[in-house]
């Protein structure tokens, strides 16, 4: 007890003792704000005077001339209120005397002219060495007042950190883990909820007043209207389509005899490792209206532009989502129950509709919600493609960048997150824990085929056309690079290539640098929160995870217009730097990296980690040399996925770059809008190039460190 009571009184002094210090600092640093503030005004306002024409009673709004009368008192030639404010404030008589002895006078304090914060400044004007008069000077006060603000913000957060610091290491037996909390919880904070409240606020009231005019306006106008039920409609589409083409496959690679299931596999991946504009600029290549099919081969006018267009699309990019989803769903299904079903004269269209498809369904669901959310939050593809059919997430970035009206893309990219946190949620807690998938103790390794011959084959068929089709995409971007210019003149040429990487060089080194940067960050952090959701304990855990998930369902469109939003202005000006697109992929890729960590961590026993701690190992020890290499498969996983993403994105980073940091996948974009293909088809393949050899490097670590442990396993034995 005496040494808690010990632990309290110091935890007082260092408050004490650290709030006189920060006081002082504050007050020092105001001071001289203060004082260069007031050298500044009195020089603009001396300039205001000297510059001064008698002619003209009022210079500009805000600066009024008075001149003197006989017996020397100030007459002003306008009498509106600012000269009634003026003139009734107790220090009027004592800065008139000072003018009229060739002084300035500037009043210290701020007064609040109509609400509006102004010092007030008195200016002697002279003529020929003779005071004729004097100006009075309105200027505004604001940025005083800004400044103030944010130094009295930054004073509250350095003490608090403090005292937080300072009373986790006296009170605390777990310190390490304290401070790993708190800083993600100031991150999920100040990246996650923050630009959001900033993004909902200024929906509401842009200008400082209240309204719901923003939210009537998007509600009401066919234009946004449409634009939502444009959405909508694309991603029942799509994820019908997307679902259907992912289930035929994971079906027929698991439930039939198919040649070549790995090869499958791995092309049937693709789509989701490539960037976004690629499938789209292929597609725009053959089918487009100088396509290759449509005008060299077939000589028909077909327009690609438009809804059916982006469901192709989308449908490509997307099917591997379901995909994955359904394959592991199905491999989880023990086929013994469909032989049984076999066994019991049960027909294979029989036992497909009332064992496999019954046990596949919630899987199926899940599958649907998920290419759902992703293809209303699609951003790149009806970029290129939507032609004159509306979406709301291009709305959204017209409204911004077109018209300037960064309330109608917020609220429009607010309207989108609806739908799609709607079905995350539905996907997440409500169908993923109604599984039907029964397994037993015993599993079948033995295939079941529940489909006849003829079935069979046209699987099969629409299989390996579909995935001839996938390869053919990809082989038109990489040929786009080599010819002279697609569609009128296919002539073989290596410009392109020399003209785009020397246009390209500083996008694919920003990018490169940006995206190399992001992924350990991302990769320790999200594997330090997984630690964090499983291992610790503490208030408000359950809304925690959800806002650390949050990001998954936000659309990359909201992300980027609250990030402009909220970090383009005083406290933590971002925009413009190169932090805040390495911060909006870490926070954009963090649920995947963490939902790794967790579903490796639930395997592992925590006696392991208690074991350590018992032989005196600390928080940071127990981490480094137990946890971490347990997580190295999730963690390699998360930096391929973070890298993957950061070289590939589009909609979110498309409102943070600048001059001074550019983006590969943007310059992809313009070169595609100018109908430069083949520059265009020249960075898609070096970025396709770059991602696939990443991506397959850190595949190979996985995969060794795997047959490393195995060894290990067996030398053990």
């Amino acid at each position: 007890m005496e040494q808690r009571n010990w632990k309290i009184i110091k935890t007082i002094a260092f408050s004490i003792s650290v709030l006189i210090v920060l006081f002082w600092v504050r007050n020092t640093i105001i001071d001289e704000f203060s004082r260069i503030s007031k050298k500044g005004i009195l020089d603009l306002s001396y300039s205001i005077a000297d510059r001064f024409s008698v002619d003209e009673e009022e210079l500009e709004e805000n600066i009024y001339f008075f001149r003197y009368d006989e017996d020397f008192r100030p007459v002003f030639a306008i009498d509106d209120d600012k000269v009634q404010f003026i003139k009734s404030q107790p220090f009027f008589d004592y800065a008139v005397e000072h003018v009229l002895y060739e002084e300035s006078y500037f009043h210290e304090k701020i007064l609040y002219l109509f609400g509006k914060p102004v010092y007030i400044v008195f200016q002697p004007v002279i003529r020929d060495y003779e005071v004729i008069g004097g100006v009075v000077c309105f200027l505004s006060a604001d940025d005083h007042n800004k400044f103030l603000n944010i130094v009295n913000i930054l004073f509250l957060i350095v003490f608090a950190l403090a005292l937080i610091v300072f009373s986790v290491s006296q009170f605390s037996k777990d310190p390490v883990s304290v401070y790993a909390i708190l800083v993600t919880i100031a991150v999920v904070l100040v990246f996650i909820v923050y630009p959001l409240y900033e993004a909902v606020k200024i929906t509401f009231a842009r200008t400082g007043v209240f309204t719901f005019d923003v939210w009537k306006k998007v509600l009401t106008e066919k234009n946004y209207l449409e634009a939502l039920t444009g959405s909508i409609t694309l991603g029942i589409l799509t994820a019908t389509v997307a679902t259907v083409v992912g289930f035929i496959f994971a079906f027929t690679v698991t439930r039939t005899y198919v040649r070549g299931k790995k090869f499958i596999h791995t092309i049937a991946l693709l789509p989701v490792i490539s960037p976004p504009f690629s499938l789209t600029l292929s597609i725009i290549l053959l089918f487009g209206s100088n396509g290759l099919i449509t005008k060299q081969l077939l000589n028909m006018k077909a327009d690609i532009y438009g809804l059916h267009g982006l469901v192709l699309v989308q449908t490509l990019g997307m099917f591997p989502i379901a995909y994955l989803t359904l394959l592991g769903v199905l491999e989880s299904i023990d086929s013994s129950l469909e032989e049984a079903s076999m066994n019991l004269n049960g027909n294979r269209l029989k036992t497909f509709l009332n064992v496999t498809l019954p046990l596949a369904l919630p899987g199926m669901a899940s599958a649907w919600l998920l290419v759902f959310t992703n293809s209303i939050a699609d951003f790149a593809n009806p970029l290129l493609l939507s032609g004159k059919f509306k979406v709301l997430s291009v709305t959204a970035y017209l409204e911004v960048t077109g018209m300037n009206r960064i309330d109608i893309g917020a609220a429009l990219s607010l309207l989108l997150l609806l739908p799609a946190l709607t079905a995350f949620y539905i996907q997440r807690y409500v169908i993923s824990k109604k599984s039907f998938v029964t397994i037993t103790g015993k599993p079948s390794v033995r295939l079941i085929e529940v489909v006849n011959r003829p079935m069979k084959i046209i699987l099969q068929i629409f299989v390996y056309a579909s995935i001839a089709f996938i390869i053919g995409l990809y082989a038109t971007i990489f040929a786009g690079a080599f010819v002279k210019n697609w569609g009128i003149d296919y002539t073989f040429t290596l410009e392109n290539i020399v003209e785009a990487l020397q246009r390209g060089k500083k996008a694919l080194a920003d990018t490169t640098i940006l995206a190399t940067v992001a992924m350990p960050i991302a990769g320790i952090f999200s594997m330090i929160v997984a630690v964090i959701f499983v291992r610790k304990r503490f208030l408000g855990k359950k809304i925690f995870e959800g806002l650390v998930l949050l990001p998954f369902a936000i659309p990359g469109t909201l992300l980027g217009i609250s990030y402009v939003i909220a970090f383009n202005k005083p406290p933590i000006i971002l925009v413009g730097t190169a932090a805040i697109i390495v911060i909006n992929y870490i926070i954009r890729e963090l649920p995947v990296g963490v939902e790794n960590g967790v579903a490796v961590l639930r395997q592992v026993d925590p006696t392991i980690e208690e074991a350590a701690q018992n032989l005196g190992a600390d928080t940071q020890t127990v981490f480094r040399t137990i946890i971490l290499p347990l997580l190295r498969p999730a963690f390699i996983s998360s930096l391929s996925y973070t890298f993957v993403r950061a070289m590939t994105a589009v909609s979110a980073v498309i409102f943070l770059i600048s001059a001074r940091w550019y983006h590969l996948t943007i310059l992809i974009y313009n070169f595609s809008e100018n109908l430069r293909f083949g520059l265009a088809s020249v960075l898609s393949s070096v970025l396709i190039i770059i991602v696939l050899t990443v991506f397959g490097l850190l595949n190979f670590l996985i995969k060794r460190n795997e047959n490393l442990e195995r060894s290990g396993t067996m030398v053990g034995r």
